[in-house]
């Protein structure tokens, strides 16, 4: 029947642009594509779709198998909501330092969480070593219990997510009159796949890669604050995706701003997200601010995810 989704896989992908035309009020116009209004509360639900998909259709992963990932709160969620629909076992660790709110939204979407001790961060400033130790915990459990490790970090799912659904979606919707897209920078999934495909329909298109001010490794920047609030971006490392050729700048944006950013998205357009999200916006203001795109450029960049869980 028309209108009727057979699950929640179903309301993965295809999700709106907004105009944010209060918080910019021009010239230009910003548009931010809502990824928190998935199932899951974020863009890795897409991600968490495409690695599950793939490892199935290969045989990677058998019927029931356990699947195991690390975890900052997002992709854990995406694969819980995914896991639970194929009928999975769900296993994430995740650094203690992340906010408690993540751990009771991934326990109440059905997961198995394992929590892992902080390194060198502080309780809501996760950083590289936590990541890695987090990690480390994963592969041990995914060899414990001969289970299904995403390693979202490497795997090329992760990138191909984007390059196939959120890429195509942006420029059905906007064309050739988009000049540029922005995204904070995490495992770098969702700049990496959107910018080469949007590169391979326009070369022009301006591709903006977002950075805590203080890690901005990808700019060449020795790391100073490796503790920031930007969760799940600026782990201090370069992805081992990553693709520089696809950059056109690299803007950085401080806790400040984001904070700043976050009440005002709340206060003036009515959303309530994430600090990387804010983080993403602040960016996008900056680089049309600049004039490097014109007098009024058309920008897309990503709205993460929810803020419920901050």
């Amino acid at each position: 029947m028309n209108g009727i989704t057979p699950n929640a896989l179903g309301l993965i992908g295809e999700t709106p642009l907004l105009a944010l035309s209060r918080i910019h009020q021009g010239p230009g116009t910003i548009l931010g594509k809502a990824e928190f209004v998935q199932p899951g509360g974020s863009v890795k639900d897409r991600a968490a779709l495409r690695v599950i998909e793939d490892a199935r259709g290969s045989g990677r992963l058998a019927p029931g198998q356990p699947v195991v990932e690390m975890t900052s709160g997002n992709m854990g969620a995406g694969l819980a909501v995914v896991c639970n629909v194929l009928d999975h076992p769900c296993i994430v660790t995740m650094s203690e330092g992340n906010s408690p709110a993540r751990a009771r939204m991934l326990e109440a979407l059905g997961a198995e969480v394992v929590l892992v001790p902080q390194v060198e961060g502080t309780p809501g400033c996760v950083c590289g070593a936590d990541i890695r130790a987090a990690t480390e915990r994963a592969i041990e459990i995914a060899h414990e219990r001969q289970a299904f490790y995403v390693d979202q970090f490497n795997n090329p799912s992760c990138v191909r997510a984007h390059q196939m659904g959120t890429g195509p979606e942006i420029w059905a919707a906007t064309g050739d009159g988009l000049d540029a897209f922005v995204a904070a920078v995490g495992t770098g999934g969702t700049f990496v796949g959107v910018s080469r495909f949007l590169k391979e329909k326009n070369p022009a298109v301006h591709c903006a890669a977002v950075e805590p001010q203080g890690a901005e490794v990808l700019a060449g920047k020795e790391v100073d604050k490796p503790c920031h609030l930007l969760q799940g971006t600026g782990y201090g490392i370069v992805p081992p995706q990553w693709d520089p050729g696809l950059v056109d700048s690299l803007l950085g944006v401080s806790d400040e701003e984001a904070a700043r950013f976050r009440r005002s998205l709340a206060d003036e357009e009515g959303l309530h997200v994430g600090f990387s999200s804010a983080a993403n916006v602040c960016a996008a203001v900056k680089l049309v601010e600049s004039g490097c795109l014109g007098l009024a450029p058309t920008v897309v960049t990503v709205l993460c995810d929810t803020g419920l869980k901050y």
